[in-house]
């Protein structure tokens, strides 16, 4: 092992330090091939290098590397690390429970965080309790990988879809992209079956197969937008609102149809609606005036509102 340069001796002292925590000065000398005084040599390079090489002196002591070194990406400050714990409890209340996948991922992390910082991230997730309403709906995370995999390599895949209540069906679908809407998932994909865009909730894939045949996404495709579109459009009211105002300054959710500018003032909204009551009260949050062309429906809701609310605010 003489051969060795210093730099490599180091590395190895930390491998061994990793794999055998509490080894002592002697025994790593004998590993390394080289004196207890060499021994301590490379510990000294490697704390010099940052790295926390804690030291039990005494007959039973010896060394071992510091919480928080193993994966050196994940050192986090106590905000970062409670703030992930919340985002990933808040999106998946079953990260609580060790067993669940994300839950046995959280483990992982805590492990190799600083003990200050690990204890409140651990408090934080004993007070979480997965809520019964959200069981069901997050998807199998084997399924949800298979599926990204499969957008990655943009390969076809053939899967069995579980359409509500009825029968699983079979589909051929080139897997565009997976992304996430209000806490769900969804496939934005082609599906040979029907030969159309189809906007597929993750949760109710049974069955993926990857197969031989290859596709290429659309140009430029935006998954986050073509999903918000596939929702807004298709319902029974087609909707179109002109607002008086640029596309700049105009926030509104997207879900509610397509926003396109007429002219430097004033914007378009094209959608659709099975709901012209909730579509009206989702309009009256806009801060600027606009006017609905269609459906006479939609007019009629946004009057009995109006109503509503002035006789809200009579003395």
């Amino acid at each position: 092992m003489d051969e060795l340069s210093p730099t490599a001796k180091a590395l190895l002292a930390l491998e061994l330090i990793q794999d055998n925590p509490g080894i002592t000065g002697d025994r790593l000398g004998v590993r390394l091939g080289v004196t207890d005084r060499a021994a301590r040599r490379y510990v000294g390079i490697l704390r010099e290098a940052g790295i926390p090489i804690e030291s039990t002196p005494g007959r039973y002591g010896g060394y071992r590397v510091g919480r928080g070194f193993r994966l050196p990406p994940l050192m986090f400050s106590t905000a970062e690390a409670l703030g992930l714990m919340m985002a990933a409890l808040e999106g998946h209340h079953q990260a609580s429970d060790p067993e669940d996948p994300a839950g046995s991922a959280l483990n992982k992390i805590i492990r190799v965080l600083p003990k200050p910082v690990a204890e409140p991230a651990e408090s934080l997730r004993r007070l979480i309790t997965p809520p019964q309403a959200a069981n069901g709906t997050y998807p199998d995370p084997e399924t949800t990988a298979a599926l990204v995999r499969a957008c990655t390599a943009g390969r076809r895949l053939r899967i069995g879809y579980r359409r509500g209540d009825r029968d699983t069906a079979t589909m051929e679908v080139d897997p565009w992209a997976v992304s996430v809407r209000h806490g769900l998932w969804y496939l934005l994909c082609w599906s040979h079956t029907k030969d159309a865009q189809r906007v597929l909730r993750v949760d109710r894939v049974a069955t993926t197969e990857m197969l031989a045949d290859t596709f290429v996404p659309p140009e430029n495709l935006d998954p986050v937008t073509a999903i918000q579109d596939h929702f807004a459009q298709g319902w029974r009211y087609a909707v179109e609102v002109v607002i008086d105002a640029p596309l700049a300054d105009i926030a509104l959710a997207r879900n509610l149809g397509r926003l396109e500018p007429i002219d430097e003032t004033h914007t378009r909204l094209t959608g659709s609606t099975d709901d012209p009551d909730w579509y009206a009260y989702r309009l009256a949050s806009l801060e600027v005036p606009f006017a609905v062309l269609n459906p006479p429906e939609l007019r009629e809701a946004l009057r009995t509102l109006a109503n509503r609310l002035i006789k809200a605010a009579v003395d």
